[in-house]
């Protein structure tokens, strides 16, 4: 019997991917956990396996196609000797499949995907832009954002007319991504998926949800002297080696402070606030399109060297789009460290549905009063950000508290 192969849903966010690479062709024999194909999601290239037995009876979405929507038919399945029905209908004339909804995960009818979509978080999820197969073409055709643009068709469907008129208020797309003159110019870099939902999601973060911010000065000389001693213990190779970074070790602050002032491991919903029992500390990764959140789970409960042979892992695969969805999603907290920049102090924005976020800026040698005395110390600045609507300044300024009496007592991240 043939069975639709479905694009599926494999973030929460995800409501369109692009189709990178077909790893099968037509006619191949298809066998269960095979990969059949490399999807594009909104954080990383996903592989796609199969779950069910037979022959590619035929490919429906080419490799390279963009856009297209969850549950989307991308291919048929056959049993072998099983001709592929003549019935079948392409994409492009088909209407788009309903968006996932949090009591109806896409994934869920999917009969062939890499796995089931995780729960949707407590966020809102991102609507998908409707539009009718002829004004997606014409859309990439010409480099046209259909999210910013407004429907006419039925229940707000973007269609052809819609896309035309906005042509007809910009120069076209095709002539400013044209290459730059000798004397200088603009040219005009697609959007990828990441950028878009990037854009999108901080945009909403920014835009609904009511920050504060509190700063803090922590010196780091204790922590750097700890973080050699322990290096200095590390054998020079195998399982058991390792090389602490000052990152691993602010990784570990957070997820101690966070357990001694719990109301900022928090989300918040319409209905109640969402206290969570595990530190699961998100680490923002720059990559060459954007950035991912790869999560240090129950941090709280880790060793340092668990923490940053787990942190490297993570990582590195980030870097190689290799990151599994419960890899990136979720998470109670966020960490951004551009001390390596030499950045002196910068606000971070909030990463929904978690509470909060902390910035971390660089480390310096500058003069401190300690005591009645002139000393040097290395110091960095710390923000938080903050959502107003879980955390109150209090509880922000003693959490702060409690992780800067972290780092800059650091025994108590090996105890």
């Amino acid at each position: 019997m043939a069975t639709e192969i479905l694009m599926p849903a494999l973030s929460p966010t995800m409501t369109e991917g692009k189709l990178a690479r077909w790893l099968k062709k037509e006619g191949d024999a298809v066998n269960s956990g095979d990969v059949l194909a490399e999807i594009e999601t909104d954080k990383a290239t996903m592989e796609v396996e199969a779950i069910e037995e037979g022959i590619l009876g035929r490919i429906l979405v080419q490799e390279g196609a963009e856009g297209v929507a969850v549950n989307t038919p991308i291919a048929i399945l056959v049993e072998e000797g099983e001709a592929v029905p003549d019935n079948i209908d392409t994409p492009n004339n088909m209407a788009s499949a309903a968006p996932a909804t949090a009591s109806q995960p896409a994934a869920a009818s999917a009969p062939i995907a890499t796995q089931a979509a995780p729960a949707q978080r407590a966020d809102k999820p991102v609507g998908r832009v409707v539009a009718s197969p002829l004004a997606r073409r014409i859309a990439r055709q010409k480099n046209i954002d259909l999210a910013a643009l407004k429907g006419t068709g039925p229940n707000g469907r973007i269609v052809k007319r819609d896309v035309e008129a906005a042509l007809n208020k910009a120069p076209d797309a095709g002539q400013v991504a044209s290459a730059p003159t000798a004397s200088g110019g603009s040219r005009a870099v697609p959007h990828t998926t990441m950028r878009k939902i990037i854009a999108r999601r901080l945009s909403e973060s920014k835009s609904t949800i009511p920050h504060f911010y509190v700063s803090i000065d922590v010196e780091l000389d204790a922590l750097l002297a700890l973080r050699s001693q322990l290096n200095a213990m590390s054998p020079a190779e195998g399982a058991d080696a390792f090389k602490l970074s000052v990152n691993d070790m602010l990784i570990k602050a957070s997820a101690v402070a966070l357990k001694q002032v719990p109301e900022v491991n928090a989300s918040y919903t319409e209905d109640a606030m969402i206290l969570h029992e595990d530190a699961d500390i998100s680490v923002a990764v720059s990559l060459d399109d954007g950035l991912i959140t790869p999560i240090v789970k129950q941090a709280d409960r880790k060793s340092l060297k668990d923490i940053s042979q787990e942190a490297k892992d993570l990582i590195s695969r980030a870097r190689a789009g290799k990151l599994k969805p419960e890899e990136f999603q979720g998470g109670t907290f966020s960490i951004s460290n551009m001390g390596m920049y030499g950045v002196k102090d910068f606000a971070a924005i909030v990463n929904p549905p978690q509470a909060a976020i902390l910035a971390i800026a660089a480390g310096k040698k500058q003069a401190v009063v300690k005591g009645n005395e002139l000393a040097i110390a290395t110091v960095m600045t710390v923000t938080l950000s903050v959502d107003h609507r879980v955390v109150d300044g209090a509880a922000a300024a003693r959490w702060l508290s409690a992780f800067r009496a972290a780092v800059e007592s650091p025994l108590s991240l090996v105890l």
